[in-house]
Order: structure tokens, then sequence, then C-alpha cells
């Protein structure tokens, strides 16, 4: 999103500084600063991205700087800009959709004769959503832990053992066979055309384009895979497990992981904890996992700027993410089959893999059943992800190289993806 938007707005005359990823407040405020900048624009990809905003939003009013900071990216929303970030820099705040959206946004900001209109209809907005939001907040009810805890999901526990527990590592995943395995609808939503593949390629506004895009996007990929470009790797460990409320407990490695429970007044739905999916009486199992299809990918994408090809660019970043997927898919496959063999006898095809037609799920930190990236700090050490595939932690808990996927495997027939993040939090 933030690569296509520089685009975009270069391509209509705008000059764009682009400090790159992970960037401390302060390195970009003093940008701003040296650099005159007339907007600032933040993007987030991860959650722990939605506090760094707020705190640069502070930042902002602390240091007097008394320009447009426009906030977008996968993480974000209009109510969490709303509630949370115009309150530290009030009517200097504005949440942009998707990139098709940036080029009006920021030419009426720049035009004192629109950007007076344009910030009052966003303060009214803004208005609107923070009173809906604390509403909300009055009448939702929200149960204690130990009421939430007794409304658990009853569940049967037969846990399937894997005949080997321990750790494998793939250095190489064929990117012959992940190329089967990638999902092609998140492609085209990264560049901003929405739909279901294939039957995007014959839409009547946008076929022609996602034709054209997915043309492009297969040429690139037989580069990339009959030259090895990128390298994709992937590790995953299985452990004895049992449950403690909401711990799933490692005793052999005295960790212990931590998922947060619904705690909304859900009547006679059960309020769910992935703890639950693992027995807290008899043994059980957890698998962990991380891949990677990032290898590589600084390389190919500083040869691409270089030349000033944004396209390209943005192209081989995009494909880099579907074959991390990719792996992800082929891995927890792997496991299911063999590596843990609860499903030896799936048969699944590849429209049911991406429906998720498969016994077992695997959510990954950031999640709306386990929002906390945190907890990427155990995965790293049991598995010793770092050193066994080159996957290392920023401050905030974000993968580099950004093309990965890390999180837990469980195996419980019943098991299913939920969201805790309607516990007074705002998404």
């Amino acid at each position: 999103g933030k690569n296509i938007v520089g685009v975009v707005l270069a391509c209509n005359g705008y000059n764009i500084i682009d400090l790159g990823v992970m960037v401390s407040a302060d390195k970009i405020l003093n940008a701003v600063v040296e650099s005159k900048a007339e907007i600032l624009g933040l993007s987030g990809l991860i959650t722990p991205s939605l506090d760094e905003m707020v705190y640069v939003a502070s930042e902002m009013k602390r240091r007097q700087i008394d320009i447009p900071l426009l906030i977008g990216g996968a993480t974000t929303s209009r109510k969490h800009t709303a509630v949370k970030i115009d309150e530290k820099y009030p009517e200097n705040v504005f949440h942009v959709l998707d990139a098709s959206r940036c080029v009006g946004v920021v030419s009426k900001l720049l035009k004192i004769s629109k950007k007076d209109i344009f910030v009052e209809q966003t303060k009214n907005e803004y208005e609107s959503l923070r009173d809906n939001f604390y509403e909300n907040q009055r009448v939702t009810k929200l149960l204690s832990l130990n009421k939430a805890r007794s409304n658990k999901p009853v569940l049967n526990y037969s846990p399937y053992l894997p005949d080997k527990f321990g750790v494998k590592c793939f250095e190489s995943i064929s990117l012959n066979k992940l190329v089967t395995y990638i999902d092609w609808a998140p492609f085209f939503h990264a560049w901003e055309l929405h739909g279901s593949f294939p039957k995007i390629l014959e839409d009547d506004i946008i076929g022609k384009e996602a034709k054209k895009l997915f043309s492009d996007a297969k040429k690139m990929l037989d580069k990339i895979v009959s030259e090895k470009l990128l390298i994709a790797k992937g590790i995953y460990g299985l452990y004895p497990a049992k449950s403690k409320l909401e711990d799933v407990i490692i005793k052999s490695e005295n960790i212990s992981f931590k998922f947060p429970r619904q705690l909304l007044d859900k009547g006679k739905n059960p309020n769910f904890c992935l703890a639950d999916y693992i027995s807290a009486e008899k043994d059980d199992a957890i698998g962990l996992f991380a891949v990677t299809a990032g290898h590589g990918l600084e390389e190919i994408v500083a040869k691409y700027e270089n030349n000033l090809d944004d396209y390209n660019s943005i192209m081989v970043k995009v494909l880099a993410d579907r074959l991390a997927e990719a792996a992800a898919e082929w891995m927890h496959e792997y496991v299911r089959k063999i590596g843990w063999g609860y499903a030896k006898d799936e048969t699944s095809n590849l429209t049911d893999l991406l429906k998720e037609k498969y016994e077992g799920i695997r959510p990954a930190p950031g999640y709306p059943a386990c929002p906390s990236h945190m907890e990427k700090d155990k995965i790293w050490k049991l598995l010793n992800v770092e050193k066994s595939i080159g996957i290392s932690l920023t401050e905030s808990r974000a993968m580099l190289p950004t093309a990965s996927v890390s999180g837990y495997y469980f195996s419980h027939p019943n098991s299913r993806y939920f969201s805790v993040l309607k516990n007074g939090n705002i998404k």
C-alpha cells in the first residue's frame, strides 16, 4: 500500500520522501522539519503500529508541527483514527482508505479553498464516530474473566500425539512447489483491485487491467523461480502441551503461551480462547512455525529502484508475500499429513486449502484470536528462528524479511478462528 501511494502521488507531480519501514518517531519528525514537508503519511502493517501512530501524533502536537497527518495501512481504521489519533492531534488527522484515494485527499489538503471544507467534513464525521463508539462502550456488556471462563466451549478431547516431538527445518523450499499453493485474490487486493479470483479477470470494469497485471505477475514469477531469485525457508516444532485456563503450557521447555479469552457477553454462545483447544487433563500437543520467502528480495528491489522501475519493485514485493503465504499453506499441509500426522488421509485440493476446509488451524500472533505480537518472542526462542531460517524481529515484533509468516498449529477438530478484539478494543 505505502509503495503504491508513493508511486501514485509521484506520478501526479508530488515530491515524495520515503523513509522506509520501522522508522522511529524522532527520525520521522526530524525529516518533516528538515524537508519542510507539507504532509506526513504513516502506514501501519501490524497492530503495534497503531500505538506508534498515536505517539507520533502526540509528538507532532508537542513539537508544534502543524501539517496534515495521513493514516493508512492494513491495521488502521477510520474509527481508530477518530477515537485515538485525532484526539492527540485534533483536526489534522485524515484516514485514507486505500491508495486510490490518496491523490484526492492530498489535493484537497493543499488547496486552501478546498481544505477548510474537507477539514470540517472530516471533523463532523470523526465526532460522529467517537459519539457512536463511546455510546456502544456504554451499552456493550463485558463479562468478568471468571464468568467468561464458566462460559467456555464444552469440547471433547482425543489428542493425537505425533510419533516424534521436536523441531524440523526446511532450509530451502521448492519455489516450483510453492507456486501451486498461491492464493491470487490477495495479490489483486494489494494493487487495489477488489474481487474474487478468477472472476476478477472477466470483470466488466477492471477485468482488462486485472488480466494485464496477472500476465505481468506470471512473467515475474517465472523469472523468480527459474533464476532462483528468492529463497524460501521454513521451520516448525511440535511440543507436548496442556492447558490451564488461558495458558498453554509446554512443561518440557518451561514456557507458557498466554491467550486472551472473549469477554463480550454473548448470551448462550460460548466465550472462546485458543487455550480451549488444548486438553487440560490429557497429554496433548501444540505446534509452532515460521516461514519466509523474503531472502534475496532486498537485492531485487534495489535493482528495480535503481532503474526507477517502481512497478516491478512493487510487483516483486507483492509476489514475495504471496510465496510466503504459500509456504505457510504448504508446510501446514505437510505437518497435518506427515509431521504431526493427525490428518494422514486428507485429500484437500487447492480450493479446499484456501477455504481452510481441513482439520486444525494456524493462527498467527496479531490475528483477532491472539492479537499480541509479544508472544512471538517465545516462538523465536523455542524454534531458534533467527539462527535457523534468518527471520529477525524488530522492536515492535514485525518480521524481517517482511515476506514472512509465523504462528501456532492447533489440531483439535473443533478448532476455529474467532476474534477477541471486541473486548472493549477499537478495530
